[in-house]
């Protein structure tokens, strides 16, 4: 699955060696690390290296094929058990 994930601040070369693998390009004031990840625990591995480097996570998007655009039809939709409900609904 292709993966861009936005970070607070713009991240210099060593920050981004963190990231083996996930190109990084400056947006704004932040970052995009973005790249494919075969699955779920490479994921949480990318995730749980940005918070142990103390970065402020702003964004996950999953985006289909290998170089998608990106649109709010990419976001990834919620799971189907949550309904439309919404968080004030649950019990």
């Amino acid at each position: 699955m292709n993966y861009r994930i936005r970070v607070r601040g713009r991240l210099g070369r060593t920050m981004r060696a963190a990231f083996p693998g996930l190109h990084a390009r400056a947006r704004g004031g932040d970052t995009v690390l973005s790249g494919v990840l075969p699955d779920q625990a490479a994921l949480f591995g990318v995730l749980a290296r940005v918070e142990a480097l103390g970065l402020e996570l702003l964004e996950v998007r999953r985006v289909p094929g290998s170089g998608g655009g990106e649109s709010p039809a990419e976001v990834t939709p919620p799971h189907p058990a949550d309904g439309d409900a919404g968080p004030s609904r649950r019990k």
